[in-house]
């Protein structure tokens, strides 16, 4: 009698695995929020208008939402390390580029109009390539746990993204040095790329089914969803052999509602985001290089508050995702009117912090929520249809708050705030968003 090779959601994911994965998000996230904190003093230095900085974003944000889907079902065909490698790729050399760029335009090699065009063909690399990393790492520990710890395990990995941004906007004023100046974070995070390269290929176990032969790998040998036991489940061999993976769209009956919670909200999370570095600039009459590291400071504190959220108050309360989109409203919401009525910088840093606990809350509610909805041959649809709203909330959130920042300083906050008070509405009233987890 052969034993029973127990499924991958019975077996703990390895540390080192997890650890890999915590990275490659951290790495993306402390890279762009790095970038975020600089952007505003370079437009400002080289002559960019505001609104061209949130356009740039834009542009990768449409990208990103059009390619992550596809990433993401590539991730179940060819593996999720695979996936991941490109991702890191993608982001390590749109930052490579980014920094050249920008640096030329700072030292007066290349003309304001020509600075804003390349750049934004970096970030359109960025956009399409840089993607894939996301689901494929999202796909790969909803792959491998249960419902019931999964909203944890997902918690935990987005932390990834809040570390992220204290680390990006701590580190980018270390970096502003020399020759470099303000393209300086962005050739170090360059570097940092590489070695998350390196720590993708020899940490985490080759599951490309390609690799193997048809009748399945050899023992020990991992598989797109590899066990800790080293034995497979063979899914992404059916996979495989089938052509493609799992196709979810964005507007399957069973996710919509958690899909059009996230882009409303992540939408005003990018306004709000986008237009602070020029509001504090603004609201303190300093000069653009002046206002550095009171923007580090802001969005630091906001990422604080992210953590709070994720690494201590979601695992404690076990919150389902229905009451973390409750909470997760109402205290943003409460955090944009603060901004809107924030006197000095103290009282504005402290109502940025109650809106990133909003959202800390609010995001990993919308994940889990659509995580938990659909079964386990279909999570890398989820996680691509997931990653892709995501991407589509800075198409045109840049650009709205940047816009209405321009007529009026104050105003991204106000609507922001009654937008968040009308999702909560929509939350309540929405049977699939309060609907509790069924744990079996």
């Amino acid at each position: 009698m052969s034993a029973v090779t127990p499924a991958p959601e019975d077996t703990p994911i390895p540390r080192t695995e997890f650890a890999v994965l915590f990275i490659v998000l951290l790495l993306v996230a402390a890279g762009n929020t790095a970038m975020q904190t600089v952007l505003p003093g370079i437009a400002r230095v080289i002559g960019i208008p505001d609104l061209a900085v949130a356009l740039i974003f834009s542009l990768s944000a449409l990208l990103w939402t059009f390619s992550a889907p596809y990433w993401a079902r590539q991730s179940d065909i060819r593996g999720r390390r695979r996936l991941i490698l490109v991702g890191v790729i993608g982001f390590g050399t749109s930052m490579l580029g980014c920094a050249v760029i920008i640096h030329a335009g700072l030292s007066g090699w290349l003309a304001p109009a020509a600075t804003f065009i390349l750049f934004a063909f970096m970030r359109a690399l960025f956009g399409i390539f840089g993607s894939a990393s996301n689901p494929a790492s999202q796909a790969y520990i909803a792959a491998r746990t249960t419902p019931a710890t999964r909203t944890g395990a997902l918690s935990i990995l987005a932390s990834a993204f809040g570390l992220g941004t204290i680390i990006g906007p701590a580190v980018a004023p270390l970096f502003v040095i020399g020759v470099l100046g303000l393209a300086g974070p962005m050739f170090a995070f360059a570097a940092f790329a590489v070695l998350v390269i390196i720590a993708v290929r020899r940490l985490l176990p080759d599951d490309d089914p390609s690799h193997f032969a048809e009748g399945g790998p050899a023992a020990g040998t991992p598989t797109s969803e590899p066990l800790v036991s080293g034995s497979a489940s063979g899914a992404s061999l059916k996979a495989a052999t089938a052509g493609r993976g799992q196709r979810l769209a964005w507007r399957d009956p069973r996710i919509l509602p958690f899909m059009v919670f996230g882009f409303a909200s992540g939408s005003v999370q990018a306004a709000t985001g986008q237009a602070l570095g020029f509001l504090i600039i603004d609201r303190l009459g300093g000069d653009a290089m002046q206002a550095q590291g009171n923007i580090a400071i802001a969005f630091m504190a906001g990422a604080g508050a992210t953590l709070l959220a994720q690494w201590g108050i979601i695992p404690r309360l076990a919150l389902q995702p229905p009451a973390l989109m409750r909470w997760g409203t109402i205290i943003a919401a409460l955090g944009c009117a603060g901004i809107a009525l924030a006197p000095n910088f103290h009282g504005l840093v402290v109502a940025f912090g109650l809106l990133s606990l909003g959202f800390g809350l609010a995001r990993p509610g919308f994940t889990a929520g659509a995580s938990l909805a659909v079964g386990r041959d279909e999570q890398g649809g989820a996680a691509g249809a997931i990653t892709a709203i995501n991407g589509a909330c800075y198409i045109g959130g840049p650009a709205i708050g940047i816009g209405l920042y321009t007529l009026q300083s104050e105003l991204p906050y106000w609507l922001s705030a009654a937008a968040m008070l009308a999702l909560l509405a929509y939350t309540l009233a929405t049977p699939t968003l309060t609907r509790e987890a069924t744990i079996d």
